[in-house]
This record gives structure tokens, sequence and C-alpha cells, in this order.
């Protein structure tokens, strides 16, 4: 299975998620796991997810998701999931 990380981190408004999430379904991305807290007005959340099924470049996934977030005015991040936990690793 082909697991990346997605973050998305910013102050909260209405269809942060629902944007995000209608992205990755657009793009055959499907959810495995996923966390979202509001703090103090920010918006946090994590996904694990599966691109297995992409119709797209990982590459071209990230810069996709990276323009989404600044178009909502958050930071979305994409990152392989090995990666993530080698640089996370103590």
């Amino acid at each position: 299975m082909n697991k990346c990380i997605v973050t998305v981190v910013g102050q909260d408004t209405v269809g942060i998620i629902a944007r995000v999430c209608t992205y990755l379904a657009d793009n055959k991305i499907n959810i495995l796991d996923i966390t979202q807290t509001i703090t103090s007005g920010f918006f946090n959340m994590m996904m694990v997810v599966d691109m297995d099924q992409k119709s797209k470049d990982f590459s071209d996934i990230c810069d996709e998701l990276s323009a989404l977030g600044i178009e909502i005015g958050v930071d979305i991040r994409c990152q392989n999931a090995e990666i993530f936990k080698r640089m996370h690793r103590l």
C-alpha cells in the first residue's frame, strides 16, 4: 500500500474538510485514518491516505494540494508515509 500523510493547518473556517476530502476523492485517494482538532480558532488535521489508485503523479498531487491550501487559507502538506516516519523517529 502506498501510504501518505496529509496535514492541514490554519485558521479555522467553514468547508476546509469538505474541500480537502473532495479533492482526494476526485483523484481516487482513499482516506485510511483522519484526526482533526480546533484549538483557539486554529484548525489542525492529519490524514493517512492510500494513493494506490491515484489518478495523477505524487508530485502533482502535492503541488495541487498546496495550491488548494493557499486558495482556502491553510497550509496543506503531503508526504510519503515512510519518509514521514523516518523524519519523526527518535
